[in-house]
């Protein structure tokens, strides 16, 4: 039997990584931990809480896509997460939804890659 203790990362393949960069740490504010870059290819690690984040143009066949699974993202100020990705012209998939436990919308990055934005505190 595999024992598995925890997720290690969550990784985003990506097409032009320095389009990407701009999203995640431009707009969304992530800090780099881990990088590797070489030749315009690289894998670049972000450490959100006791999560990683990863992004990545390493592999040919690994592609972007919007029908992929999607990292929720803990926001502290939902309403002005949501607001400064519309003012980007950040492309929303499910528009802002407030339910009893949460406030949650998912966008895409540059490469089509869901995001969710999740907060805790419905308000």
């Amino acid at each position: 039997m595999i024992t598995v203790t925890e997720i290690a990362f969550t990784g985003y393949p990506v097409t032009d990584l320095l389009r990407a960069r701009a999203f995640y740490e431009g707009l969304l504010g992530l800090k780099t931990g881990a990088t590797f870059e070489h030749e315009g290819k690289g894998w670049i690690e972000y450490d959100v809480g006791p999560a990683t984040l990863a992004i990545t143009n390493l592999s040919a066949d690994w592609k972007p896509s919007t029908s992929g699974p999607a990292v929720a993202l803990e926001v502290v100020d939902f309403a002005t997460a949501v607001a400064t990705l519309r003012t980007a012209g950040v492309r929303f998939v499910v528009d802002p939804v407030t339910r009893p436990t949460c406030r949650l919308a998912v966008v895409c990055d540059p490469d089509g890659n869901s995001l969710a934005l999740h907060c805790q505190q419905p308000a």
